[in-house]
């Protein structure tokens, strides 16, 4: 699967980790709203008034004033004149969460400001601004941008829904920038195509993969400078922040967003401290599903998530083994890689998690240390340098 995924504008691949719902209209499949068609034969009745205000336009209206274009400028060297100078590298979308007196604060993916010297953010055409990184969160693909609270005069900051009340099958709105700034507001829609997918999350520079993370997938259209844009249900509030797509030959309208409950922590973590935690199991390995038959080890279930390799001390000195298969983890059944993080990012880094293992036929009970990931800048230092 990995080898299958492109980034949305050009970086990390996807990775494993903001309030009160506001009043908006809603599309009814009962009965028609005034938002809806007033008459729908215009020729028969030329003074008819045809509406185009329906809940996606209401939805777009409410949250393209917080999408922003962000635009990744590195530091490049001429080899003839020796000389080196900023170059606008790379462009993605970001859409502003949180507000003070004092400053609005933008969420992306880290693969759009990744290895940057400059950030700047575009409002509207030609108007550019100064952002400061605040934070970036490689394991997650999110960054967050900070700049003055003046550029979002007047505009509120975006809803977050629960992603977890989502459903297949539910209209699903993205707003980005797609190949550049000519197309910036760009707003594709869709629906829901699966709300728990288990993506990897991919180094751009080595290829190595950091992470895997559960991610919303959409067909609805995410291209080249999406990421970091917004994800949107019917309402208007954001479910996903997009992050990346799959391309290959015959496989078309397969994108994915990183779950807005998932957002709302990495994101608060990185306004505040500047980096991100995340908890850690100290294992590496696979679903038993996932797996060919004929690796499977004798245990009298077909489901779990088999280690591959403990990989930290506290969870050798608790017992886990290479081959064992992950059942349950504080008293969730676990049959997947992904509802094993699902599991996992509800615990702190420091508790201690009841780990229930099959090991052959045997069913063992573990207590296990929960450790930490930290997260690191992923951005080059700031320059005094002007473009």
């Amino acid at each position: 699967m990995a080898g299958l995924l492109a980034l949305a504008s050009g970086g990390l691949g996807l990775a494993a980790g903001l309030t009160a719902p506001r009043s908006v209209p809603t599309l009814s499949a009962q009965a028609p709203s005034h938002h809806e068609v007033k008459a729908v034969n215009a020729a028969a009745d030329p003074g008819g008034v045809v509406s185009v205000s329906t809940g996606v336009t209401q939805a777009v209206k409410r949250v393209e004033p917080d999408v922003v274009g962000v635009e990744n400028y590195q530091l490049v060297s001429n080899f003839f004149s020796q000389t080196s100078k900023l170059q606008a590298t790379g462009i993605g979308t970001g859409v502003m969460f949180y507000k003070d007196d004092r400053h609005a604060y933008i969420v992306t993916n880290n693969h759009v400001v990744e290895g940057a010297a400059k950030v700047d953010i575009v409002v509207d055409p030609g108007k550019h601004h100064d952002a400061d990184v605040v934070g970036t969160d490689p394991y997650t693909d999110l960054a967050v941008l900070r700049v003055p609270a003046s550029v979002f005069r007047g505009i509120e900051p975006v809803t977050f829904a629960d992603s977890s009340r989502i459903e297949p099958g539910e209209p699903a709105i993205a707003i980005g920038t797609p190949l550049g700034l000519d197309f910036a507001d760009t707003v594709t829609s869709g629906i829901v195509s699966a709300k728990s997918r288990l993506m990897p999350v991919q180094d751009e520079a080595t290829g190595q993969t950091l992470d895997y993370q559960t991610v919303i997938q959409t067909d609805a259209a995410i291209n080249p400078g999406n990421s970091g844009g917004p994800l949107l249900n019917i309402r208007g509030e954001v479910i996903g922040i997009n992050s990346c797509k799959i391309v290959a030959q015959n496989f078309e309208g397969m994108g994915f967003a990183i779950p807005s409950n998932e957002v709302k922590v990495v994101a608060k973590q990185l306004m505040d401290t500047g980096h991100a935690v995340h908890p850690a199991l100290g294992v590496e390995g696979y679903s038993l599903a996932s797996l060919p038959q004929q690796m499977w080890p004798d245990v009298p279930v077909d489901y779990g998530v088999w280690v591959k390799r403990v990989s930290s001390p506290e969870a050798r000195a608790a017992g886990l083994r290479p081959g064992d298969v992950i059942v349950a983890l504080n008293g969730q059944t676990v049959k997947t890689m992904a509802e094993l993080r699902t599991a996992l990012f509800q615990i702190h880094p420091g508790d201690v998690a009841a780990v229930r293992v099959y090991r052959g036929d045997k069913l063992l009970a573990l207590q296990v240390k929960i450790g930490q990931m930290g997260t690191r800048l992923t951005t080059e230092p700031a320059l005094d340098v002007t473009r």
